[in-house]
């Protein structure tokens, strides 16, 4: 679940490590972006949660920040033990763990809150972190706007101090224009840098919490369920713009 097609890094991630797994993507673009006060974004999340609860998954994925920021607890103790739910948490132990300066890229509701700095805290050791608000960018990637995606990444990149070799990308929208990100703040003339994003993470422990070990060379199942804003659908036009959408799209998808 997510607020919008942010879900669709997890979701391939999830098919990576276990071709065979039923997925159903639950999504809100009607009310997106989540990114206001906390009690507007708790409902949201539930709501989504509840649509794709409905389904009887094994496990729940919230594949957004922010509703793991905000709502994370609060859907826990709805819908645990009988379903598993897993938070997504910026990456920044591992790419503090790598030395140098890091950024965090985020939305500007994730930006400075008090539970960033608290991971900053608990995570970055002694290395020198930026958080870098990226305004619009989640957006523009939502709706596959190249101008806007172009504009907002080279606004957070303009923000990036020069001597950063990590970038965390703290929203899951990111993840889908990675290599855009990369290519903006390395730059010409500077050291490779690192990007350190949250789906792969969040697949691997969703398959331990119930249990399950990789399979990557599992049998495909073409099992995609698409609820938008509690509406079974398909997968919006944009996701298609995205490498993880298309490989989605090709699975199909049922009602």
């Amino acid at each position: 679940m997510d607020s919008g097609i942010g879900l669709l890094a997890a979701a391939a991630a999830v098919r990576r490590l276990r071709p065979d797994a039923d997925l159903v993507l639950s999504s809100d673009p009607d009310n997106m972006p989540w990114g206001r006060a906390p009690e507007g974004v708790k409902a949201h999340a539930l709501a989504v949660a509840r649509a794709a609860a409905a389904h009887r998954p094994d496990a729940l994925i919230v594949a957004c920040n922010t509703a793991s920021v905000h709502a994370l607890e609060l859907l826990r103790a709805e819908l645990e033990p009988g379903l598993p739910v897993i938070g997504t948490v910026p990456a920044i132990k591992p790419a503090a763990a790598a030395g140098g300066s890091v950024a965090i890229w985020a939305t500007p509701a994730t930006t400075g809150s008090p539970y960033q700095r608290g991971l900053i805290s608990e995570f970055a050791g002694s290395a020198a972190v930026t958080e870098v608000p990226c305004p619009g960018l989640a957006d523009a990637v939502q709706y596959a706007d190249e101008g806007a995606i172009d504009r907002a990444v080279a606004a957070a990149a303009a923000l990036t101090p020069p001597d950063v070799r990590a970038v965390v990308l703290g929203c899951t929208h990111y993840e889908l224009v990675a290599e855009r990100i990369r290519e903006a703040v390395g730059g010409p003339g500077r050291r490779p840098i690192a990007l350190h994003g949250s789906a792969g993470a969040v697949a691997a422990q969703a398959l331990r919490r119930i249990g399950a070990e990789p399979a990557p060379s599992a049998e495909p199942s073409s099992s995609i369920a698409v609820i938008l804003s509690g509406r079974v659908s398909e997968l919006p036009q944009a996701a298609l713009a995205y490498a993880e959408g298309r490989g989605l799209a090709a699975v199909g998808s049922v009602h």
